[in-house]
């Protein structure tokens, strides 16, 4: 069977990213797919970003990079989507950022997974809600129903089975809610096989040095929202 690895929400946050590459270069993933936000809230978007390109085989846009490509645009940044972003990344990283899809899909092991980051293209689904709540998800923006969806967004990892398939959420790299550690989701299966077949999902939880990844927050003095960003890296509490 295959190693698919999925990944999503790294946030400029380097320190995790790093503990999270020497988980990979463990499990020697045969495919890794990028479901959206590598950039803003933390301090090195650029760098996080980069990572993404540069390890990633597959990618999909969030709504953190949506956003702040659509106000590097207008030139108005708003208290969360502050120019710092947009003016740390470059044209060529937005122009790059501005050609991901929303949405994708894949087949493994006989099940048809949607794939998207949650906002802006569906709903944030987060591991509270009810079935008929997660239900949404399984259909696409073009009404194809799905037996199955991996989305990312909320920040907090999940599997979840319902009467129509699998929800999935593969929590955050750099910056978990709940726990604070870096999570990201592992899939062994059978990619392109439409019959089905034996598949395992498998949440990472990855320790890393959240102290450190705070104090570099430091060295950016005009990250916006600094505190509050320590504060969730820290204690894994929105907001603080």
């Amino acid at each position: 069977m295959a190693k698919i690895l999925f990944v999503a929400d790294f946030h400029g946050n380097m320190i995790a990213t790093e503990a999270l590459e020497k988980e990979i270069e463990k499990i020697k993933p045969d495919d890794i797919w990028f479901l959206g936000d590598a950039v803003g809230k933390g301090p090195e978007g650029h760098k996080t970003l980069d990572w993404v390109r540069n390890n990633c085989n597959h990618y999909l846009s969030g709504n953190w990079d949506v956003g702040i490509v659509e106000m590097s645009k207008a030139g108005k940044p708003d208290p969360y989507l502050s120019e710092f972003y947009w003016k740390q990344l470059g044209k060529e990283r937005l122009d790059w950022i501005e050609s991901l899809p929303n949405e994708d899909e894949v087949v493994i092991s006989g099940i048809n997974f949607r794939l998207f980051h949650g906002r802006p293209v569906d709903s944030n689904y987060h591991p509270y809600l009810s079935m008929d709540e997660l239900r949404p998800g399984f259909t696409d923006t073009k009404g194809k129903l799905h037996n199955g969806f991996i989305s990312a967004d909320c920040h907090m990892p999940y599997i979840r089975e319902m009467d129509l398939g699998y929800a999935i959420n593969t929590g955050s790299v750099g910056n978990s809610l709940g726990i604070p550690r870096c999570h990201a989701l592992l899939i062994e299966g059978e990619p392109g096989n439409p019959e089905l077949a034996p598949i395992s999902f498998n949440i990472l939880s990855i320790p890393y040095n959240n102290q450190l990844a705070a104090d570099r927050a430091d060295e950016y003095p005009d990250l916006p929202d600094k505190e509050a960003y320590k504060k969730e890296i820290m204690t894994g509490v929105y907001r603080g």
